[in-house]
């Protein structure tokens, strides 16, 4: 199906499935254990061995041929690959080949060895056996001190690294009021519960991975390539993934080992990588230095505007996006953003969740609020200035739909914006300093082509089967309104059937795409059934409507069983796009509004409530929806407050490197949070006319508790996280 435009009569626009906050239908499974993930496959893949993943000590140099003779011998041990043994890689599209690492060592942690046991512990005692000898190398591991030489990227997702409009050193320089600072942010972590973990058999020349991935397609192709093998003699399978945050998009050193340690030793290989490999072995979120100016009138419309970032990545790799958003967010005749990319011998770095506009914004909010400081005006009022109904870099293509000055006006009035002082410090409960925090969110919204298959039995069920995947998002539960939406059912004569390279390819899960996209695709194919049921009972009618199990027509009713009484009824099409996308920019946006305690004593800082306002077209399930908003809104505040990967400059590795020393919000750091979802539809969008909101939520939190923190306090802090020594010193003394 070519969505290029509105559907008539659209079946979704019942809503008596779609858009109800129903509960998970996954939900059973997991809360009773019997969600199948990844490392739990024990009963439905007999003879399994273990193995265990030996990282580099290093993180740039060489391995001379390693002593593996001691781990061999070891007691259980069935076999030990590294590069010498593993056979030629091939190089797939995401880098795959760098997954194993000899003799050449890329980074710190990276794979070097798998050693494939009968049980888990001889596997890892049979590791510590090996003996590597290195030559090290010097390696870049200092963004400040790679800057010097880092370069304007060639290719990144989503378009060039450079953009201008207009002429921004002139106008900056004409500007009656100008603005000019530069913030940092941190490398971090994805931390998921489920580490990366996966179950490899070959079964003759046919390799099957059950493992943690967020994108099926990507990755089947991906490890044939890298084997090099035909895709086809690759099968993929996570029907449940405890977490990805994009640190699971592609093929990672846990797949790639378990297949090459199961192909020599014959035997089904468990590999889940322990959680140290979570933080070196795997893709992060990449540290960014951030150049924000703002020229703007007295009055305060924006007539200049500039975003400059530098992040790094390993040779080959690109840049974090930070500049994105700036492109689109806010109105401006003057404008330019620049990217550069520095090279740096640190774990690859790749996307997280919202990449690009989640560091980018927490730049860009704070710049915003020391211009609006500097202008005298209120924060919420000089974003609503400055809004635009058009592209800022191309005026000849306006937004499908931009509520962003609705966000922030629901947003003030529901929060109380009107009792923040403007003055900071000014507010006290006690020893605790309090304050406010706003700022935008924006997320664009990704159309991706997306295809499923729908059944139909002489039950009356409805089975959708799709390569989507579920990664805690609700994927199983908005799918199954959509085919209930479609056909006219309930909820529980529908079945669906996920995350499984034998299914029609999805857009999978990431880039807040995957939500929009896959029950766009599952649409498309009701559409192929329903006309497979109409023909089956001989009532092709356009004024045909399916309702209540039925098919009905005038006054005839017919079971939706019944068409299918002899035979299945199957539907298949995919969800593709026309240039809509092209005429307009789609986009989602919000406001945060955060809520403070700083101890005038002590600095602790306490979130004390939020709110998010969220514009992003017809919410399919409001409860879903709220739940990937507020782990959002968390994530926001780890990245604040809390959360950075200490990088060990001299030997290039990430020190922190567990869940005891890199520090994520708890329960009791978030004690109360509040989500609105603007009520609206984006028909030019998808034909559900919705888009992604998981990861409009995580985008300017960071900025609004900072904000919030400089109201309090009236100390301002550009360098994340903002921990208490960055401010004390300036602190107003305790009454």
């Amino acid at each position: 199906m070519k969505f290029d435009a509105p559907a008539t009569n659209n079946p979704i626009d019942q809503l008596k499935v779609v858009g109800k906050p129903l509960d998970r239908v996954d939900g059973p499974l997991k809360v009773t254990g019997t969600a199948a993930y990844a490392h739990d496959r024990y009963d439905s893949i007999p003879n399994q061995a273990y193995g265990y993943v030996l990282g580099s000590a290093i993180a740039k140099g060489k391995i001379k041929p390693m002593n593996v003779s001691a781990a061999k011998a070891a007691a259980g041990v069935l076999g030990v690959v590294t590069a010498e043994n593993a056979g030629k890689l091939g190089k797939g599209d995401y880098n795959t080949a760098k997954l194993l690492g000899g003799p050449e060592v890329d980074h710190y942690h990276q794979a070097i060895a798998i050693v494939v046991a009968e049980t888990f512990e001889q596997a890892r005692a049979a590791a510590q056996l090996i003996q590597v000898e290195y030559t090290k190398a010097d390696g870049s591991y200092d963004l400040h001190a790679a800057m010097a030489t880092a370069i304007r990227p060639e290719k990144i997702f989503g378009g060039e690294a450079d953009s201008s409009a207009g002429d921004f050193d002139k106008g900056f320089a004409a500007a009656p009021i100008k603005f000019d600072a530069t913030y940092e942010t941190p490398d971090q972590a994805h931390a998921m519960m489920e580490p990366h973990a996966t179950i490899a058999a070959w079964h003759g020349d046919t390799l099957t991975l059950w493992t943690s991935n967020q994108m099926i397609d990507w990755s089947t192709g991906d490890i044939a390539k890298t084997l090099g093998i035909p895709k086809e003699k690759v099968r993929l399978s996570s029907p449940f993934i405890g977490g990805g945050f994009g640190g699971k998009l592609w093929i990672r050193a846990d797949a790639l080992m378990a297949a090459l340690g199961a192909r020599a030793t014959g035997r089904p290989v468990k590999v889940a990588l322990a959680r140290p490999f979570m933080f070196n072995n795997t893709v992060h979120r990449p540290a960014t230095v951030q150049r924000i100016r703002i020229g703007a009138t007295q009055q305060g419309k924006i007539t200049a505007i500039g975003h400059e970032s530098w992040s790094g990545d390993l040779p080959g790799g690109g840049p974090e996006v930070a500049v994105m958003q700036t492109r689109l967010l806010y109105a401006g005749e003057n404008r330019m953003t620049a990217m550069r990319l520095a090279v740096l011998d640190l774990p690859e770095a790749n996307a997280m969740r919202a990449p690009g506009e989640a560091p980018g914004m927490m730049a860009l909010e704070i710049a915003m609020d020391e211009m609006a400081e500097k202008l005298g005006l209120d924060p919420v009022e000089f974003r609503i200035m400055n809004d635009t109904q058009v592209d800022p870099e191309n005026p000849s293509r306006p937004f499908s739909m931009r509520t962003f000055a609705e966000c922030f006006k629901t947003g003030a009035e529901k929060f109380g914006w009107n009792n923040r002082n403007a003055k900071p410090a000014t507010r006290r409960d006690g020893r605790w300093l309090l304050g406010m925090g706003v700022a935008a969110a924006f997320r664009n919204n990704l159309l991706m082509k997306s295809a499923a298959r729908v059944r139909l039995d002489s039950r009356g069920t409805v089975t959708v089967e799709t390569d989507m995947t579920d990664i805690g998002t609700g994927s199983y539960t908005i799918i199954a309104q959509t085919a209930a939406e479609m056909m006219g059912v309930t909820l529980d004569k529908v079945a669906v059937r996920l995350g499984d390279s034998t299914l029609p390819v999805s857009a999978g899960s990431g880039g807040q795409w995957g939500g929009a996209c896959s029950t766009a695709g599952v649409y498309a194919a009701c559409v192929k059934l329903r006309e497979e049921v109409a023909r089956a009972l001989g009532l092709n009618h356009p004024d045909a409507t399916f309702v209540d199990g039925e098919l009905r027509v005038g006054n005839r009713r017919i079971p939706l069983a019944q068409a299918a009484a002899k035979k299945e009824l199957v539907g298949e099409d995919q969800i593709e796009y026309s240039d809509v996308d092209k005429k307009y920019q789609q986009s989602t946006f919000g406001s945060h509004f955060v809520e403070v305690g700083v101890d005038a004593a002590t600095g602790e800082v306490r979130i004390r409530r939020m709110l998010a306002v969220c514009s992003a077209g017809r919410i399919l399930n409001p409860k879903t929806a709220r739940s990937q908003v507020i782990g959002a809104m968390t994530m926001g505040v780890g990245a604040a407050l809390m959360e950075e990967l200490a990088v060990d400059k001299r030997a290039g590795f990430f020190v922190n490197h567990d869940l005891a020393s890199y520090e994520v919000p708890v329960h009791a750091d978030i004690p109360h949070q509040e989500v609105i979802f603007l009520d609206e539809v984006d028909p030019l969008a998808t034909p559900m006319k919705a888009k992604g909101v998981g990861e409009l939520g995580i985008c300017g939190v960071a900025a609004a508790v900072a904000n919030a923190i400089y109201n309090a306090t009236g100390v301002r802090v550009r360098n994340y996280p903002i921990t208490l020594d960055k401010y004390i010193k300036g602190l107003p003394e305790v009454a």
